[in-house]
C-alpha cells in the first residue's frame, strides 16, 4: 500500500496516544488492533487517508487538544522514545499489509472502563488487552 511520511507519522502517534499503556500488560497485539481500525476506517472509506482517518474531529481521543494525550503524542519524550519506536514499527508493517487484521474488519473501539453512547447494545467482535473492537460500519 502506499503512504505518505505523514501518514506512518500520524498512524504511530494514533496507535501511542491510544495504545502504549498497553504494550507492556498485552504486547504488540493491542498496538496491532488500534492501528487495524485506523486502517479498516479508510478502507470503508472514512476519510481519504490514514492521517484524515486518525485526526478527524472526535474519533481518536488522543487528537482532541484538550485531552491529555495531544501534547504527549505532539513531542514524544525521551522516556517514550522505545515505546513510540513499536509503534512505529507496528504502524509502518499494519500500513504495508505485513501484519494481518487482527479485528477482523472492526472500525471502532473502546477502554473497557467507558461505555460510549454507539456501543450500549452492541456486543464486542473482538477483545484485545483493555479495549473492546466494533464493527459499526460494513
Amino acid at each position: 500500500m502506499n503512504y505518505s511520511q505523514n501518514d506512518l507519522q500520524t498512524l504511530a502517534r494514533t496507535v501511542y496516544g491510544e495504545a502504549r499503556g498497553e504494550l507492556s500488560k498485552f504486547g504488540l497485539v493491542s498496538l496491532i488492533a488500534v492501528a487495524n481500525v485506523v486502517m479498516n476506517r479508510k478502507k470503508k472509506s472514512f476519510a481519504n487517508s490514514i492521517a484524515d482517518v486518525c485526526t478527524a474531529p472526535y474519533q481518536f481521543s488522543c487528537w482532541n487538544r484538550s485531552d491529555p494525550n495531544y501534547r504527549r503524542i505532539m513531542h514524544i519524550s525521551q522516556e517514550d522514545a522505545h515505546i513510540f519506536g513499536k509503534c512505529l514499527e507496528t504502524a509502518e508493517n499494519v500500513l504495508c499489509e505485513r501484519w494481518p487484521d487482527l479485528t477482523d474488519g472492526c472500525d471502532h473501539y473502546h477502554e473497557r472502563s467507558i461505555k460510549p453512547y454507539w456501543a450500549v447494545y452492541l456486543i464486542p467482535r473482538r477483545i484485545f488487552g483493555s479495549h473492546y473492537f466494533y464493527v459499526l460500519k460494513n
